[in-house]
């Protein structure tokens, strides 16, 4: 064969990852949109629930934020043996008992159900969310990254588009259908499909490039070739668990959960404070935010891999939450204005999130990029445990949510600067 055949039967980069992009992001995207809806999906059963069940504030704060103590607990072991196991299989059986375990919230009757629930939900998703990040390490490069995270956490922000619409729509709609309340079904509708995603993990997804029947060898080699020689090899889970920087970023994350997961828990609730009492309508005005979040994402992870830029594309969106954040107390009672500011801080906090996964993927490389994604992700998503429970705790014992937006603002802010202190970021 000669070589003009050879190089015009070679495959074209672009017209590869365009491919790679439709067999896995759309997927992927989807499993992730179930994910956070399961996690969420309590703030809309609180406007129900917590009357006819008796849950205090408190109560409430500290049960959808155990999900998180679960999750972190079991995420390290999980990602540790995700190499081993293969993402397949790691994926399918997380889908699955998840799907079941979200579903069986309808038998919720007391708090300490209502505890042992949550907490078992993120025992079964654990690892799941740090278990993409790898899996996409796997598959693009270093200036593809933030745009693939991008495109897969928007899930995130489009579970809170489809979320709040369809929550509200299942509990006025079904209320008293068969026996069970709307905040049953809700619990039911929303949690079965995840089984279902959990068996075709097995059929769509791969391992890895090299596992790919759809793949030729050329591309396969063309993708191995994007990834980069320190992809091949990469160091030990020890040397990455002594990292000092590791630990840098495990707190930034941590800020960065803290208040997303704050609002995404309170967000109705904070809607219905502005004088929005109607539950169809506070469905559609809680997917406002993110719609924001969902554009803003897409945007920053675009720019921030064109212009191969991390910690300004992370810290400038975090630094503007907190003061959104802080400025919503000043405006609470006027929806328009409190809508717009809460619509702004949501989009800045996501933005923070997308970009920030960027950055591990290129700190550490290999095998042990699985054990130390999950250790960021394990010590950070414990914010997701203290951000809705400080809102609870402190509405209880204030009457007021002002003290909490403060908190939250402030730990935003602490993001910022975690991630400007991360100057000299290089890979290990």
């Amino acid at each position: 064969m000669s070589t003009i055949q050879t190089l015009s039967e070679a495959p074209s980069v672009p017209a590869l990852y365009n491919r790679l992009n439709w067999r896995l992001l759309p997927f992927l995207l989807g499993c992730y949109m179930f994910a956070y809806l399961d996690r969420v999906n309590v703030g809309f059963a609180k406007l129900q629930m917590q009357s006819e069940l008796g849950f205090s504030d408190a109560a409430y704060g500290v049960g959808a934020g155990i999900f998180f103590l679960g999750y972190i607990l079991f995420e390290l072991p999980s990602n540790l043996l995700l190499p081993r196991v293969g993402a397949r299989k790691t994926f399918s059986r997380i889908l699955v008992l998840w799907g079941i375990t979200s579903a069986c919230m309808l038998f919720v009757r007391s708090v300490p159900t209502f505890y042992a629930m949550r907490f078992l939900l993120g025992v079964f998703e654990a690892g799941f969310a740090p278990g993409m990040i790898y899996y996409l390490s796997c598959w693009y490069g270093p200036n593809r990254m933030a745009r693939a995270v991008a495109i897969v956490f928007v899930a995130g922000p489009i579970g809170g588009i489809v979320g709040g619409p369809l929550s509200a729509w299942l509990m006025t709609t079904l209320s008293g259908v068969g026996g069970l309340a709307g905040w049953q079904w809700m619990f039911l509708v929303e949690g079965l499909p995840c089984i279902v995603l959990g068996i075709l993990t097995l059929m769509l997804l791969s391992d890895r490039p090299a596992d790919a029947k759809w793949l030729s060898t050329d591309e396969k080699q063309l993708i191995e070739r994007e990834l980069g020689p320190v992809a091949m090899h990469g160091h030990s889970f020890g040397a990455v668990a002594r990292d000092p920087r590791v630990y840098l970023l495990a707190l930034a994350y941590f800020c960065i959960i803290f208040p997303i997961y704050a609002l995404s828990f309170w967000l109705p609730t904070l809607i219905r404070e502005q004088g929005v009492t109607d539950t169809i309508r506070l469905g559609w005005y809680s997917a406002i935010p993110y719609v924001a979040a969902a554009l803003g994402m897409y945007v920053v992870g675009r720019r921030s891999d064109r212009l191969g830029e991390r910690r300004y594309h992370c810290s400038v969106p975090a630094c503007a939450g907190a003061i959104l954040l802080a400025a919503f107390t000043l405006y609470s009672g006027n929806l328009v204005i409190s809508l717009a500011l809460l619509t702004l801080a949501t989009a800045a906090m996501w933005m923070a999130y997308t970009v920030f996964w960027a950055i591990p993927p290129e700190y550490i490389k290999g095998p042990a990029a699985a054990g130390g994604i999950a250790l960021i992700n394990t010590i950070g998503l414990s914010g997701g445990f203290w951000g809705p429970a400080m809102i609870g705790w402190t509405r209880t014992a204030t009457g007021s949510m002002h003290t909490g937006l403060f908190v939250m603002a402030g730990i935003a802010l602490l993001a910022a600067v975690l991630i400007l202190a991360n100057r000299k970021l290089t890979r290990i």
